[in-house]
Formats: C-alpha cells, structure tokens, sequence
C-alpha cells in the first residue's frame, strides 16, 4: 500500500510556536505559502508514465507533485515556507489536467474535495530528520500533514469502496493523517504513517482481510522504471498482527501480488526496497 491517496491540512497549524531542533530558540513556523492551481497544473502535465484517475496511483501523483514543488521551493525560497495545497485547488487541477467533468472524478480525489482536505508540506530537513542512522542520505524530506477543519457536520474520518481498483478497495482516512515523505532519488519511502487504514477487498489478499478486517498503514517503499511500472512494499498492522506485502503496480492502476519472475527488473527494484533504511525523525508537531 503506498499510503493510499493522501490530500491535506490547513496551513495555520504550522503557523502556532513549536519546538525547534535542539539548541534553538523557541519561534514559530514561517507562514505558509499557498501553492495556486495554476502552479499544481503545471506539475500533474509534467505526469505522463500512468493513469492518473487510478486509484493505486494516486498516492504517486501526489507524491510525484509534492516533490516538483519542494525542489522549485528549495531553490527559490529562502524563508523555506511550508507549502499549502488547498483541496479546491487539487481538484480544480486535477480535472484540468484529466479533462473529466467532476461527475465522473475517481473517488480518490472527489471525497478529499468534498470533505475538505488540505495538504501542508514542511520540507525544512532540520525539522524532519535528527539523524540518518543506515542507508543513504535522502534528496529530499518532509513532513506531510494531512487533515480537514472540525466543523459541524463533518465526520472524524470517511471511507470509500473503490470497485474499478485491482484490486478493490476500501480505504478509511481519518480528520488527520501524518507522514514522513522521504525521496532517495531513487526510490521513495512513506515512514511514520499515522490516521491512514484501508484494506483490498477482492483477491486473495481480500481473503486475508476478511480475517483480520482494516489494517492500520504503518509504511510503505516504493520504486518504478521510466516505463511507469512500480513496485510497492507496504506493511499494515492490526491486533498485534503485521502484515508485510509487496505489489506490482502497472501504469493503469491495476495491481498484482508479488513481482513476476519473468521480470528481472522488477526484481532488482525489490531488491531495493529491501535494503534496510533507519533515520531518526523529529517528533511530529502537536495539533494545537
């Protein structure tokens, strides 16, 4: 599972003062800057290797849009702003880029928009990472917040069946969902994840799931050739039962067990994946 498809968080939360690393003075997070549709466009049209209205990749095109962003950012924002990603804003740009009405938006990107998820990214590394304790150095780090405003009406958390995935779907995302994005260039890893929990409901892994119900997303790590092939490698845990699982995840979304034999090179990104990472994150930032 690559972290299903995350969208997110309102940026005054990062606004409130917070604890800096370790022997710094006490100050509050630079204001957030508001990433425009136009600019989120830009990005997704930069896409071109999978089916975006896939729900198995969704979590990619985010992550894909979240980086093009943070790399422009570190290179022309020397107050590092956290970025903000309003939900109008992501939908507005996905169906630009998708041309499809929003009666017929996948399921992944309508119920953010209508419940109202927003997405802030902290990508000051300082703020992340206390120590790379095995494995490279990361490219690129963040803390990814995801959540929509109490309000009344609004729910703690939403679920969704997706029956056009492969296989199908059902994912709860709760008010507020936190991860550690960290991009090695090569390969991307989702640490820490918190308030996410889905489980495949087809399949045999949906045999499985039947057992022990929805997981609750730990982590995931994934990799992909050019060609938009990915290989994904997710644990979820439920009752003290950790499942771990690798995927083959084809450009338009489908989804088999494992990685097929006849594909050395798919072999290889495995093999990648299971190479031991460990970094030592900063505690995550309080919702105040």
């Amino acid at each position: 599972m690559r972290s299903g498809s995350l969208a997110a968080l309102a940026g005054l939360l990062w606004l409130a003062p917070q604890t800096p690393p370790s022997g710094g003075a006490v100050t509050a997070a630079p204001a957030s800057r508001v990433v425009p549709t136009e600019r989120l466009l830009e990005a997704m049209k930069e896409v071109r290797a999978y089916e975006l209205t896939a729900t198995a990749n969704g979590p990619r095109l985010q992550a894909d849009v979240v980086l093009d962003l943070i790399h422009e950012a570190q290179a022309t924002d020397p107050e590092r702003r956290p970025l903000f990603i309003g939900h109008r804003e992501w939908y507005e740009a996905f169906l630009a880029r998708t041309g499809l009405p929003p009666s017929r938006a996948p399921l992944y990107v309508r119920r953010p928009y209508e419940v109202g998820q927003d997405l802030v990214v902290d990508y000051r590394r300082e703020w992340v990472v206390e120590a790379v304790l095995q494995g490279p150095q990361p490219r690129a780090v963040a803390n990814i917040r995801i959540f929509w405003e109490r309000a009344p009406g609004k729910p703690d958390e939403y679920s969704y069946d997706d029956n056009l995935s492969s296989p199908h779907l059902r994912v709860t995302q709760k008010r507020l969902i936190t991860y550690r994005l960290v991009d090695y260039a090569d390969r991307l890893w989702y640490a820490e994840v918190a308030g996410l929990h889905g489980r495949p409901t087809s399949g045999a892994l949906g045999v499985l799931f039947d057992l022990i119900g929805e997981a609750r997303v730990q982590e995931s790590r994934s990799a992909f050739l050019p060609d938009g092939v990915q290989v994904v490698r997710g644990r979820a845990s439920k009752w003290g039962f950790d499942r771990t699982e690798t995927m083959t995840v084809w450009p338009d979304g489908h989804a088999d067990q494992g990685v097929p034999v006849s594909r050395p090179d798919l072999r290889a990104l495995e093999a990648r994946l299971l190479e031991p990472l460990a970094i030592r994150f900063r505690p995550v930032p309080k919702e105040p």
